[in-house]
């Protein structure tokens, strides 16, 4: 409370109590356990980020009206945001395809989203400043040094993003020397980086950096890659049915 990041650590709380409470309740309702089931009017199911959305406005807005009444009330508003913000990211996949790919493939972008943001909250709470941003001493020369030094953090977060370094990019945002290392390394071959820099049918392809890339993707990514998948199905259940694009049509 001293330091004024309760709100932030009820947020923390609550997200990740409702991320899980959520994933055992969609588990037992998919191994059709108990009295666990979906949620419909008439033949119209309701997804839960429908219940994210209204619980992260209401507690967003309501955080708004207390903020500078009450740190109690406000840890309080905070946390029902943190229950909102979980419904929505637990079903990101399917607000990013447009589509219901909950239990799909591409239904494991939501788990990611959510470990992302349960990562980035714990490092807001722990005192890091993103992007190594510091208060200016208020001297001119004070703040352009600062606002170069969050500019070129930016530039490194973006190049590593579009390298398809999601984690690095992600805690290079509080370890800004990760952003250096990030933004240097080779891409990896499905990022928008190789897609544009080359990949084969870009302006300048070149075939024996894709070749590298890919070789760097089945030597370290990979195995890197199963484990995660294997704490993602043990955490959230199997995302095992297949894509509907691989789907035949009927």
């Amino acid at each position: 409370m001293e330091t004024g990041r309760l709100p932030l650590f009820c947020f923390f709380v609550a997200l990740i109590v409702a991320f899980v409470f959520t994933r055992i309740n969609v588990r037992l309702i998919r191994a059709k356990i108990g009295w666990f089931g979906n949620v419909s009017v008439g033949d119209m199911h309701i997804h839960h980020v429908v219940f994210g959305v209204v619980l992260t406005m209401l507690g967003g807005v309501s955080g708004l009206l207390v903020s500078g009444v009450s740190q109690a009330w406000y840890a309080l508003t905070a946390a029902i945001f943190g229950i909102g913000a979980a419904l929505i990211l637990d079903e990101f996949a399917l607000i990013l395809h447009l589509h219901d790919v909950y239990w799909e493939e591409e239904g494991r972008t939501s788990v990611d989203a959510v470990f992302i943001a349960i990562a980035v909250t714990g490092l807001l709470l722990l005192g890091l400043r993103p992007l190594g941003w510091e208060r200016p001493d208020g001297t001119w020369q004070g703040v352009w040094l600062a606002v170069g030094y969050l500019g070129l953090n930016l530039l490194l977060a973006v190049v590593t993003l579009l390298k398809g370094k999601i984690w690095t990019g992600m805690v290079g945002l509080f370890v800004p020397l990760l952003l250096i290392v990030g933004a240097l390394r080779l891409a990896r071959p499905g990022s928008p980086w190789a897609h544009w820099f080359f990949a084969p049918g870009s302006r300048n392809p070149r075939p024996g950096k894709m070749a590298r890339a890919q070789r760097r993707e089945e030597r370290w990514r990979r195995p890197v890659i199963k484990v995660k998948i294997a704490f993602q199905e043990f955490v959230s259940g199997r995302h095992d049915l297949p894509s509907s694009r691989l789907r035949p049509r009927r």
